[in-house]
């Protein structure tokens, strides 16, 4: 089944839904222009994932999407967030914070059945997930009301799952993608694959529809991920940038800047691995930490740093979430840069 079919959409492009740098304003805009708009909830409480899906329900000029996370609650361990405390005290006392105050709390919650309640009122077109899939009990539900599933594989065997699990379309995130890794079959790194070696792989695979995202920012790369069999493509990073985007002043900055040449797989911000422009506290503590807390907990302690180091002006200890390939980039409309992509290649 082609992937507008599935979806709704008039173009085979999936806007990545990206908490922290956007809202509903970057997803409706995406949905103007024919293509599937995203919004992230794994970081919203249920009064402000309501608002959302009101709006989105409301305005949207097409079909969309809301997306969350299925981690599972990580077990407490004193012990180590205790060390990662002790790790983080340094920063703390130079930016004047007291490593004592840090609050209890996660900050991402996983898909359950309260959320579930909430989506019943607004029965939304696509709902994707990231770290496989909910509760066959919930997932049953979501797809009773017509709702197409997505869900996203870092390797071959987790699409083959995702397929066996009722996902109706897979989401194939290479090496290259910004933010979190979608792996949850394994959290061995060594096994995650560059786009274009993973995603002919996925399509030989699997047969239900297979969306290309990592690395993919302009016309060239959508056809590149068209020729290996790719049904459609998911681009987040390219958005960073467009006015509809909440993306903060730092964040754009760094985008912009020689930094943004390289990035890291790091776990230091949440706990899981995530690719963004390495800065100081990566280069310092990781990339990738034996000491940060499992997901979503090791976040919790650098919240502070982050509220307290961006209020004087530094991104030291802000996730500056980007891909590998951020040439197409630009501080244009949303509308507009979905018009350049598919002006060539779609």
């Amino acid at each position: 089944m082609p992937l507008q079919t599935l979806l709704g959409t008039r173009l085979p492009i999936v806007q990545a839904p990206m908490a922290g740098v956007q809202d509903s304003r970057l997803a409706l805009a995406v949905c103007r222009a024919g293509a599937l708009g995203s919004i992230p909830a794994a970081m919203l409480g249920p009064e402000a994932l309501r608002r959302e899906l009101q709006i989105m329900t409301e305005q949207s000029a097409g079909p969309w999407n809301v997306n969350f996370f299925c981690h599972g609650a990580p077990a407490a361990d004193p012990a180590r967030e205790s060390h990662w405390r002790a790790t983080l005290a340094p920063y703390y006392a130079e930016l004047g914070l007291d490593v004592a105050d840090i609050a209890a709390g996660g900050g991402r919650r996983p898909f359950d059945a309260a959320t579930l309640e909430i989506l019943r009122e607004f029965r939304p077109p696509v709902v994707s997930f990231h770290f496989g899939l909910p509760a066959p009990e919930l997932l049953a539900e979501l797809k009773s009301w017509g709702t197409r599933v997505l869900s996203t594989a870092t390797t071959v065997a987790e699409a083959v799952w995702l397929e066996s699990h009722g996902a109706d379309a897979v989401i194939a995130q290479g090496l290259e993608a910004g933010g979190h890794r979608g792996m949850f079959l394994s959290d061995d790194i060594t096994t995650q694959m560059g786009t274009l070696a993973l995603l002919p792989q996925v399509v030989a695979a699997v047969r239900v529809p297979v969306i290309a995202a990592g690395g993919i920012t302009d016309a060239a790369g959508i056809s590149a991920a068209m020729a290996l069999g790719a049904a459609g493509v998911q681009l987040g990073t390219a958005f960073l940038l467009c006015p509809e985007a909440t993306t903060t002043e730092l964040h754009r900055a760094a985008l912009v800047s020689e930094s943004a040449t390289h990035t890291a797989l790091t776990n230091v911000f949440s706990g899981r691995p995530a690719r963004g422009i390495v800065n100081r506290v990566i280069r310092e503590l990781g990339p990738m930490s034996p000491l940060a807390p499992a997901f979503p907990l090791a976040g919790t302690a650098m919240g502070p740093l982050r509220k307290a180091a961006e209020a004087r002006g530094s991104s030291d200890f802000s996730p500056l979430w980007s891909g590998q390939n951020n040439a197409g980039c630009q501080p244009i409309s949303a509308e507009l840069l979905i018009g350049r992509l598919v002006g060539v290649s779609v």
